[in-house]
């Protein structure tokens, strides 16, 4: 089940999805304050253009869970705290508190791990668990996975692409969606190697991290990747993983099918089946419009769940587009609204007035979502 309110009740929420990211310019955001971390909720996510870094949520000696920052530039990591200042997300999906959900797989049936496609192994250990009865069957699994590899290739964001000046309007869930989704996202940030030792090529363009081989992983298994929810809307790409190494210094998107990954051994995989996904939305709306002194007043509120930023409202008089005003407006709250008034005499006669929240369609609001973005009124001056 899938639904779009404005609370999370459901086992997983998303705020904006992997393909809403990949289209760019996301101009909607989740704070961190709006994110459960009591108990053990898993999640991931990216933060805004501005900080740049992924997120990686582990569970902390307390029993609840921490949100770390990974940093671009250099693959460290930071833990992030509410009220700190550290951000607004662009992207993020995260559940509740899934301690009840919870399966550790018993690793012992599975065949030989070490260099093993770690996406091969959690599907094999979601079918395993499945089939013998353990484990319901759901549309998307979280995963908690602590590994010891003998390399591993990880991403850090960088602005993502979030920098580019327009959607992609291109962009389509057909078979060159995964090809385009990939050029979009992975092919473009910064890569780095941890390994026992440097490579011995010099001038490698993967840049050598250092040897934290073992990592707590967080992440999500999704059954139906062509929709795009949390992972790159491809067939066959199931998994997103993002993780931290043991010891607290690196932190990243763990890019588990490089060619370059290679998988040592799994100390431990825990699944948790997650029924019911819930999708945070923006939702625009025009709630009073009227003329008095000379002026025209009106009020703009963002009904959605998510803060929004440098959203338009355009005012058009008399259809007349080349002398509409337009006001950019920096940001905005979930459930915040404004009033503004300008000044316009009319002549006398019939008038039109249309104040458009969003005209161009920037902000990713649902269809059935747009129809409050505007309001008309006819007025009538002696």
């Amino acid at each position: 089940m899938e639904q779009c309110s404005l609370t999370p009740l459901a086992d997983l929420t998303i705020a904006n999805t992997v393909s809403d990211l990949i289209q760019g310019d996301i101009r909607e955001h989740l704070p961190l304050e709006r994110i459960p971390l009591n108990g053990d909720v898993l999640g991931l996510g990216t933060t805004s253009s501005l900080e740049n870094g992924e997120l990686s949520f582990l569970r902390n000696a307390s029993g609840n869970s921490d949100i770390w920052r990974c940093i671009a530039h250099n693959g460290s990591i930071i833990r992030l705290q509410p009220g700190d200042g550290s951000g607004h997300f662009p992207y993020v999906c995260f559940t509740g508190d899934v301690t009840a959900l919870r399966h550790t797989v018993d690793l012992g049936p599975l065949k030989q791990q070490a260099h093993r496609p770690t996406q091969e192994l959690i599907s094999a250990a979601i079918e395993q668990e499945c089939k013998r009865g353990a484990l319901a069957e759901a549309p998307i699994y979280g995963i908690r996975l602590l590994a010891h590899w003998d390399e591993l290739v990880i991403t850090v964001a960088s602005k993502l692409c979030m920098g580019q000046q327009q959607r992609n309007h291109s962009f389509s869930r057909d078979s060159d969606a995964g090809s385009q989704a990939e050029t979009s996202i992975y092919d473009r940030l910064q890569h780095y190697r941890l390994a026992p030792l440097p490579p011995e090529k010099p001038g490698d363009p993967i840049r050598y991290l250092g040897k934290s081989m073992q990592w707590d992983c967080c992440g999500f298994f999704d059954c139906e990747p062509e929709r795009g929810r949390v992972t790159v809307p491809k067939a066959g790409d199931h998994l997103h993983l993002h993780g931290c190494s043991t010891d607290l210094a690196y932190g990243g998107h763990v890019l588990h099918d490089h060619p370059n990954t290679r998988l040592g051994s799994i100390q431990q995989l825990v699944l948790y089946p997650l029924q019911t996904i819930e999708s945070l939305c923006s939702d625009l709306a025009i709630q009073t419009l009227t003329y008095r002194d000379e002026q025209i007043h009106f009020s703009f509120s963002n009904a959605g769940a998510l803060d929004v930023s440098d959203v338009g409202v355009a005012v058009v008089v008399d259809d007349r587009f080349s002398d509409h005003r337009y006001l950019q407006i920096p940001w905005m709250n979930a459930g915040a609204s404004e009033s503004y008034s300008l000044s316009w005499p009319l002549p006398p006669g019939e008038h039109s007035i249309a104040v458009i929240a969003d005209p161009q369609e920037l902000v990713i609001e649902p269809r059935n979502r747009r129809q409050n973005n505007r309001m008309d009124l006819k007025v009538n001056i002696p």
